[in-house]
């Protein structure tokens, strides 16, 4: 099988890394892929839905496999299956569950999901109005695409009108903020659930724990992830069974009413409070840091478990008794203003884990940093601390100028 992967992140590392020794596999393509990735397969630089068309038909590629949100968005899956070409991945409609904040807020509405209560503005004196006599904190959330960037937790009035000018007048992110969804905060912890789906069924993977704020004890700018750890040590069974009774279930019968039947991943976003199990919003692929860990502690055959899901069957995921820890490791600035183009070393001095590029690109015999998430360490171990150990005692030993990380992944 020849198999081309889209995206260029330490998710695309983790899914090649798990990939790369399948007999079946005779050549792996990635689009635009990493310092990793160029190592199991080959790197081409690619990015529109058009380019990537005609790559794929010109090689031949049996499956592709889409890490990022913003292809499947823009209708990847429809045109490749124009052309007879195999996708892992929903097709435009139904990834505007992830694309369009507003249609899954309405589609958890309409399904009775569990979910926080919730508004959808179009017109920026409508939303201001409305935030003066709202309870604070408050969710203000851009509806489109902002690079998972778009949501801000309000304390007071002002923020909250500041924030409403910021996405719908300043345009911050585009045209992602000219709808927005504003909603009830919730307190509590998060989790993250990725599920399978084989066009029938869904079939959710172990829970993990991601770690969103840059700096240590969640202090910071929201980031796209600063590690994960898995299983998630809080999610507990009872969790487990309200999430089923009160989000899997009803989001499934929703995707059967609408016609959305599609082979490829739903990632739950889960809000655990003292009333429950919420759903914060969906996302139409793999996670990125969730997948890190995932990959790790499954023991499926990953190629296995997509072509059943392909082919329509139902899956039996199985997973080590095993606890894993993911570290990401940053350009200085990030999530904001990144500095780049530094030379990453000490990656031979590695033991006990497994490094993922995700930002960072060969130049030569080097490899340098070309994003804001530089590089993933990820282990396992029989306990979170062994898995942890491992982790740090790596990372103290793979350096580039200005990079960073947090120091309590795994500590909860």
């Amino acid at each position: 099988m020849r198999i081309l992967i889209i995206g260029e992140g330490g998710r695309e590392s983790a899914l090649a890394a798990k990939l790369q020794n399948d007999p079946r596999i005779s050549k792996m393509f990635f689009a635009n892929g990493n310092a990793t990735t160029d190592v199991i397969g080959k790197n081409v630089h690619l990015s529109e839905i058009k380019e990537l068309r005609d790559f794929a038909i010109k090689e031949k590629i049996d499956l592709t496999i889409v890490g990022p949100e913003a292809p499947l968005v823009a209708g990847l899956k429809d045109e490749f299956k124009r052309h007879n070409l195999k996708v892992f991945g929903p097709n435009q409609k139904v990834a505007s569950l992830e694309g369009s904040k507003a249609f899954s807020k309405k589609f958890m509405q309409t399904y009775d999901i569990k979910t926080a209560k919730a508004e959808v503005f179009d017109s920026y004196n409508n939303a201001k109005e409305y935030v003066q006599n709202q309870q604070y904190p408050l969710v203000i959330k851009a509806s489109g695409l902002a690079g998972g960037k778009g949501v801000v937790i309000c304390d007071t009035l002002e923020e909250a009108e500041a924030t409403i000018h910021d996405f719908m007048i300043r345009r911050i992110y585009g045209d992602a903020g000219i709808r927005l969804v504003i909603e009830e905060y919730l307190e509590g912890f998060e989790a993250s659930i990725i599920a399978f789906s084989n066009g029938e069924k869904l079939f959710p993977c172990i829970a993990a724990k991601d770690y969103k704020k840059a700096g240590n004890g969640d202090t910071g700018p929201n980031t796209g992830g600063m590690g994960t750890v898995a299983p998630s040590p809080e999610f507990t069974q009872e969790h487990y069974a309200d999430f089923e009774k009160n989000i899997l279930e009803p989001t499934l019968k929703g995707l059967k009413a609408e016609g959305f039947g599609f082979k490829g991943i739903i990632f739950f976003g889960l809000m655990i409070t003292k009333n429950g199990t919420y759903l914060l919003e969906y996302n139409m692929r793999f996670g990125d840091p969730e997948t890190q860990v995932l990959m790790a502690l499954m023991e499926n055959n990953l190629l296995d478990v997509i072509q059943d899901c392909m082919d329509g069957k139902d899956i039996e995921l199985k997973f080590k008794d095993e606890k894993a820890v993911c570290l990401v490791m940053c350009s200085g600035g990030y999530p904001r203003n990144i500095e780049t183009g530094f030379e990453i070393v000490g990656e031979d001095k590695i033991k006990y884990s497994k490094l993922l590029y995700a930002g960072a690109i060969r130049k030569g015999d080097k490899v340098v940093s070309n994003g804001g998430r530089v590089l993933n360490i990820v282990a396992t171990g029989a306990t979170y601390e062994d898995a942890r150990k491992k982790v740090y005692e790596d990372a103290s030993h793979v350096h580039f100028d200005y990079g960073f990380y947090r120091e309590d992944i795994g500590k909860f």
